[in-house]
């Protein structure tokens, strides 16, 4: 098992504040708590593409998160006193900034907290406006529109819930001043952030977002190309905004001046105008919701797995891939030089098919739609999944089922129509636990790489609605559970995690990723590495993806030997290798030298990095 080094803030060299940069926090405005105030990092340059990480240990607190100056925030937070929750909405806010392909105060977010009592679930998910149909995305033709025309312009934009989510949360678990959370974002965004490997990559590879004068303005030089990898770039826009945040609250954003742009943006889209309105934004809530927990076992140790509920589906895809490989020998199937073998992958993705063919029937939002026989825990109960894993061809000759049919989860029948596949996108997670052992794991998002494509006084809008069914019904008449209605949120793959010790009670692991439906392998194979390989968190993170959505297996590509994929084929499962960018953060308790320490790890598919003291 490899050692982590044990540093404390490895991502990139401090220097003093410039003059600049130090005016820039000074004239912010943000009523600084005693005790906090944020100084701007030099900024890194990091290589694109895959990088390795080291892993990470720290002593008292951690905070895992996209990019460094995201991380570096909620870093100075905890060190200031701050709560798990307080450094949270620091990485948010600069996140929006940094990283605006994947999340923002534009867009959603789920929200798994433990005060060292319970576990809470704040689901910030955006929600359709008042004024859609079920026929939202149906083309002239009659026919679901392709993905690429529902996405771009007004249609597909929900009524972001971000910051008014950790608004609620804040009230419940900050220490510092709500304001004073802000100073990191509004400072980098006024004094400038170099732009990252990352950013320029996808900025190149993108399409649409040039299309919006606003974006194009921001994002692109004057000839229409990406400012380069190390370009200053300042955005005084957004720090105007979230100066009113600051000191308003999320008022500031769904009520007043900004609301107003937010939907005239929307309403008066040149070609795929949307229907948000002002009210649909002055009347978001918040909603906390019961955490989805289960019991598992792992190499003689006893633990509970708690994740989102619905509207999403992460923890309940999550559960029943662990909870349905239990109920074979995949326990007994350890890596082989480091990699999953084949004879698990192949568990594996028998186990995933039969959880997303349970998935495409039965989980939506839950205001809209009732849980089988009343209760969605019968999806996680143990006779139910020992079962669906009865339907796995076990032993050497078995073969592939390659598309699973949903079960009857409580013996009872659903009325629903499976929703077909469609495209997922986006987002990033964030994982911290601080010094008085609150734990948090949340995952947000504005979908598709840049949302909407649209940009709104310094920040993209959410092409969240996407997410629901383009087809209401199937071609029988009968209605999908996830089609799209009014006030309704949009089923999710975001899957944050956190792991207690049952015994204790204790937090021991936060983890979850990025990267669509395949948000769910990614966390799984975590959860797996580290609770039944007995891997650290890193190393957990770095074994190649794998996944099935309940069709072709599907392998990072250039990650397993021919003789895996080869193996795979022979048992009926068509293979498929490509590209997976995960996205994963982690942060583990465990022992170091007889002494508790937190183990950290970052994806290198991708920039994020661990700080903590």
């Amino acid at each position: 098992m490899p050692q982590p080094p044990a540093h404390h803030r490895p991502a990139f060299p401090f220097a003093a504040v410039t003059a600049a940069a130090l005016a820039a926090a000074l004239l912010s405005g943000c009523a600084s708590a005693p005790g906090f105030q944020y100084t701007v990092p030099a900024q890194p340059e990091g290589a694109s593409g895959y990088t390795e990480k080291p892993g990470w240990v720290t002593q008292r607190f951690a905070v895992a998160a996209a990019n460094p100056l995201a991380t570096d925030a909620g870093y100075q937070v905890l060190k200031a006193g701050g709560s798990a929750l307080d450094a949270a909405i620091a990485v948010q806010m600069v996140l929006t900034l940094v990283e605006p392909q994947s999340s923002g105060i534009g867009g959603g977010a789920f929200l798994l907290h433990f005060d060292g009592k319970a576990v809470e679930a704040f689901d910030g998910r955006e929600t359709a406006p008042a004024a859609v149909s079920e026929s939202l995305f149906i083309g002239a033709d009659g026919k679901p529109m392709p993905f690429t025309e529902a996405v771009v312009g007004g249609r597909s934009v929900g009524v972001p819930g971000t910051v008014r989510m950790l608004e609620m949360a804040h009230r419940q678990h900050g220490k510092l001043a709500w304001a004073s959370l802000f100073q990191p974002a509004i400072a980098l965004a006024e004094g400038g952030f170099k732009v990252s490997p990352r950013l320029n990559t996808l900025l190149a590879n993108e399409k649409s977002l040039i299309k919006d004068p606003v974006a194009a303005a921001y994002f692109y030089d004057a000839a229409g190309k990406p400012w380069p990898v190390g370009h200053v770039l300042k955005n005084p826009e957004l720090a105007a905004v979230l100066r009113s945040i600051a000191g308003q609250g999320s008022k500031a954003l769904l009520e007043g001046e900004v609301a107003q742009a937010i939907v005239t943006k929307v309403q008066s889209h040149p070609t795929n105008p949307g229907k948000l309105a002002l009210a649909d934004l002055a009347g978001y809530q918040a909603v906390k919701r019961a955490p989805i927990c289960q019991d598992y076992a792992a190499k003689g140790k006893d633990y509970r797995l708690c994740g989102f509920p619905p509207p999403s589906s992460g923890a309940l895809a999550v559960g029943q891939i662990l909870g349905i490989l239990s109920q074979t020998n995949a326990a007994t199937l350890p890596l082989q030089g480091g990699l999953p073998s084949a004879d698990w992958l192949y568990l594996y993705t028998e186990a995933a098919r039969l959880a997303f063919a349970d998935r495409a029937l039965y989980v939506a939002d839950p205001a809209f739609v009732q849980p089988p026989a009343g209760d969605w825990m019968n999806l996680l109960a143990p006779a139910y999944l020992a079962d669906r894993a009865k339907l796995i061809a076990q032993g050497p000759g078995g073969q592939s089922m390659k598309v699973a049919q949903p079960g009857e989860p409580g013996s009872v029948k659903s009325s629903w129509a499976p929703m077909a596949a469609q495209p997922e996108y986006g987002t990033s997670h964030i994982s911290i636990i601080d010094a008085q052992g609150n734990a948090l794991a949340m995952t947000t998002t504005i979908e598709d790489a840049f949302g909407a494509r649209q940009m709104v006084k310094g920040f993209l809008l959410n092409n969240e609605l996407t997410d629901f069914s383009f087809a209401p019904t199937d071609a029988a008449g009968k209605p999908i559970a996830n089609r799209v209605q009014p006030g309704k949120r949009p089923r999710s793959s975001m899957a944050p995690t956190l792991v207690l010790d049952k015994n204790s009670g204790q937090v021991l692991l936060s983890a979850g990723s990025p990267g669509g439906a395949l948000i769910i392998h990614y966390t799984a194979k975590t959860l797996y590495g580290t609770l039944n390989w007995g891997l650290l968190p890193q190393a957990a993170i770095d074994l190649p993806n794998f996944a099935s959505l309940n069709g072709p297996s599907l392998l990072e590509e250039k990650r397993f030997p021919p003789a895996t994929v080869e193996a795979l084929r022979a048992r009926g499962a068509e293979v498929r290798e490509m590209t997976m960018t995960s996205g994963l953060q982690a942060i583990m308790r465990g022992t170091l030298e007889g002494k508790p320490v937190l183990f950290g790890g970052a994806d290198p598919r991708r920039e994020g990095v661990v700080m903590g003291d």
